[in-house]
């Protein structure tokens, strides 16, 4: 059976609950919802399980902060016997207009401090991330009160949809592999 990783960046606690740096927790959580699992806090994180045809999906929300995501990171690849190739990361992303998705396959940090730490604790740039567009609306050294800040209501209308595309893009992942997603949905 194949087993995936998939990782949805954020940060814990009620301050940090429904901000644009925890985008990755929103999406989880609606996979785990419409799958109708819930999430047990573990170690270094909150984590799910999920079988989609003859797939396992382990879910995690690392519990050690943005900064620190790589320790959840490669701790679940470890524990669960996971190839990196099936390793998915969802996090916020500045450089891109609100409610875009990219996926890639490789590439740099971008600036994102949780994707930063993943690459340094596993030696890579080479695993799958999903990147959901945050938009870059705040002035001159703003980015963190932007990113640790609440959807507008605008966006907070149009959220649900978005959440629901990149559950969809998971799925896709996760059955038709990286390739096809790309294909499928990015820019959307």
């Amino acid at each position: 059976m194949k087993k995936f990783l998939i990782i949805g960046l954020g940060n814990v606690g009620d301050s940090y609950r429904g901000t644009r740096h925890n985008i990755g927790f929103k999406i989880l959580d609606a996979l785990a919802s419409a799958s109708n699992v819930s999430f047990e806090p573990n170690r270094y994180a909150d984590t799910s399980k999920l079988k989609i045809k003859g797939r396992t999906l382990v879910l995690v929300k690392p519990t050690t902060f943005m900064n620190l995501s790589g320790k959840a990171v490669n701790y679940y690849l470890q524990s669960e016997k996971i190839e990196p190739k099936n390793l998915l990361v969802i996090t916020d992303d500045l450089a891109l207009p609100f409610g875009t998705f990219r996926l890639r396959t490789k590439g740099s940090d971008g600036g994102h401090n949780g994707l930063k730490h993943i690459i340094q604790t596993l030696n890579s740039t080479t695993f799958s991330r999903i990147r959901f567009g945050v938009g870059n609306a705040f002035s001159k050294g703003k980015q963190v009160d932007y990113v640790l800040g609440k959807w507008s209501e605008e966006e907070e209308s149009a959220l649900q949809e978005r959440v629901g595309t990149a559950v969809e893009m998971v799925k896709s992942f996760v059955m038709a592999g990286a390739a096809q997603t790309m294909t499928l949905f990015n820019g959307k």
